[in-house]
């Protein structure tokens, strides 16, 4: 019996951008899902928060004065957060391939999870230099929906990445 041991130094393997961004639009769109179940049906506040709170990176922190549904602020949230889901998507993606993180299930589910991790401390704890309101944020629940983002990102990479891509 010969024993295999999978091999996670880099090697020049470039991503499948197209697998690694729509990767990342799937998880981010689970990522709103959850973020609108926990607001609503767990702490009972309004599920335009959030919303407002993504939008204002882009409209300024005026738009966090009311918790009224505006289908700008929500159009301009929905942007930011695809554009990102799919940017993170694509880094995600960067960071597998070249060291064949994507080897089995096990192994991308923990890097996915890794990667979650990273994005909530960067946006959560880096990013609130630059965007305040987001330390409000901070919680369990936050940090769990981004493991799942990144858990989801990294599974659906392994699933959809075309097996031949080289270079």
């Amino acid at each position: 019996m010969e024993l295999h041991m999978q091999s996670h130094h880099y090697v020049r393997r470039m991503p499948d951008w197209t697998a690694a961004a729509v990767s990342g639009l799937a998880a981010g769109a689970l990522l709103m899902v959850i973020e609108l179940f926990w607001s609503t049906m767990v702490a009972g506040v309004s599920p335009w928060g959030t919303t407002r709170m993504i939008a204002a990176i882009l409209m300024g922190q005026d738009v966090l004065q009311t918790s009224l549904f505006s289908v700008g602020t929500v159009a301009a949230a929905l942007v930011i957060h695809f554009v990102l889901g799919a940017v993170l998507g694509m880094i995600l993606g960067a960071i597998i391939a070249p060291f064949h993180l994507d080897s089995s299930v096990g192994m991308v589910l923990l890097t996915g999870a890794v990667f979650g991790l990273a994005v909530y401390l960067l946006n959560f704890y880096g990013m609130t230099r630059f965007f305040t309101w987001f330390a409000d944020a901070r919680g369990w629940h936050t940090m769990a929906g981004h493991l799942i983002f990144g858990m989801t990102a990294a599974i659906a990479y392994w699933k959809l990445e075309s097996k031949d891509v080289s270079h």
